[in-house]
């Protein structure tokens, strides 16, 4: 219907309406019952004075409302607008379509319900409170579009203040794809994680998470460069989650530029935008991956990977292997929501990881290493491995 509607306010290209202010007219969402309320007796059990009896019970036991709410099925997709894809701070409102659409996905692709909000609010202070005092709605908290550095201390303030899972998907849920990815590009050139040397080309919240998870994973040595070079411990004017990077990376010690640290890499991995000079992607190691991720114009661009790499990934979907957060994040909450976990943990995360890998372990190629956002095994298998992380790290309550 909504593509249908034209209105004066729809965009034209030439004398045809933009299909995507027409797809998105009217917004993408709407709430929908799950109960009939077709006459008196179905009111007086949906409301009053049948809703007093469950209100009563959950007062007692207040774990009975994942059984008679929606709590345990549903996640507040959460921003302040202030990161938003590569449009930057664009603030709450132009923000929205972007939520609508991530809480499309959440259903489309887990069957997790999710309601998107966007607060205005940009004191770390403010959003920690709001979210806190919005929690008991929802049986997760995903964070998204929130500037660094600032996403890192709200993410782990509300870890600290919630019991429910706090997930910033720009870091996380890419940090999963990414690392699914690359154990299977390893597989495929007969090498093993702990065998790659990586540079990560941007220090913010996609490059910190990535590294994390890179070297939890057990990944040979990984080095990251911000807009100054190689974040190492002898500079002094790293923030405080750049100190920390500092301190479980860059084994090796290399200091230098980006181009100076890319020299003899096995793996490249961008999460910054800009340009990688192609003299310096031919002086990375034979047979190298190159996940240029940046999007819509990758760091370097697939033509060129081509020259030098044996796997090339990007964040776009009209090449192979895109490295989309949506494997990830549907199955990652399913699965954490399904045994109530209280939080997601490294280990969870990468169990996702694995278990996104193996989907598509007996169909590995250089052009496949990771699965399409609709293999229909994806989010069941990452569901499961979740939840059964969950139970063996001892946060699941179910």
């Amino acid at each position: 219907m909504a593509a249908e509607i034209v209105n004066s306010e729809d965009r034209l290209e030439g004398d045809v309406i933009d299909p995507a202010f027409a797809l998105h007219r009217g917004g993408k969402m709407a709430v929908q019952a799950t109960v009939p309320v077709r006459n008196a007796d179905d009111l007086s059990l949906a409301y009053t004075p049948g809703v007093a009896k469950v209100c009563t019970a959950i007062a007692e036991n207040p774990e009975q409302v994942h059984d008679y709410t929606w709590k345990s099925q549903v996640v507040a997709v959460v921003t302040d607008g202030s990161a938003v894809l590569g449009l930057g701070d664009i603030g709450p409102e132009a923000s929205l379509p972007v939520m609508e659409g991530k809480a499309i996905l959440f259903k489309q692709f887990g069957g997790v319900d999710a309601v998107p909000i966007a607060l205005d609010c940009r004191e770390v202070d403010d959003l920690v409170e709001t979210v806190a005092r919005l929690a008991p709605s929802f049986g997760g908290i995903n964070l998204e579009d929130i500037s660094a550095p600032r996403c890192f201390e709200i993410e782990d303030r509300l870890k600290e203040r919630l019991d429910i899972p706090v997930f910033h998907d720009d870091q996380h849920g890419t940090a999963i794809v990414t690392l699914a990815a690359l154990r299977n590009a390893a597989r495929v050139s007969g090498r093993q994680l702990g065998q790659l040397r990586a540079v990560i080309s941007g220090a913010g919240a996609a490059g910190v998470a990535i590294s994390r998870i890179l070297v939890e994973a057990g990944i040979g040595d990984v080095a990251v460069c911000d807009r100054k070079g190689v974040v190492s411990a002898d500079r002094t004017d790293l923030t405080a989650v750049k100190r920390e990077l500092a301190g479980f990376t860059n084994k090796a010690g290399h200091s230098g530029s980006l181009t100076d640290v890319l020299a003899g890499a096995d793996v490249f991995i961008g999460v910054s935008g800009g340009t990688v000079p192609e003299d310096a992607v031919a002086t990375m190691a034979p047979d190298a991956f190159i996940f240029a991720m940046a999007n819509p114009n990758p760091e370097i661009h697939p033509d060129v990977a081509r020259k030098y790499a044996s796997v090339v990934a990007t964040g776009r979907s009209d090449y192979p292997n895109q490295i989309n957060n949506v494997l990830a994040f549907p199955g990652v909450f399913a699965g954490a929501l399904q045994v109530r976990a209280s939080e997601i943990t490294e280990g969870m995360k990468i169990a996702a990881a694995e278990a996104l890998a193996a989907v598509v372990a007996d169909e590995l190629s250089a052009e496949k290493v990771i699965p399409s956002p609709f293999d229909e095994r994806v989010a069941p298998a990452v569901t499961a491995a979740v939840a059964a992380a969950a139970r063996a790290g001892g946060v699941a309550r179910r």
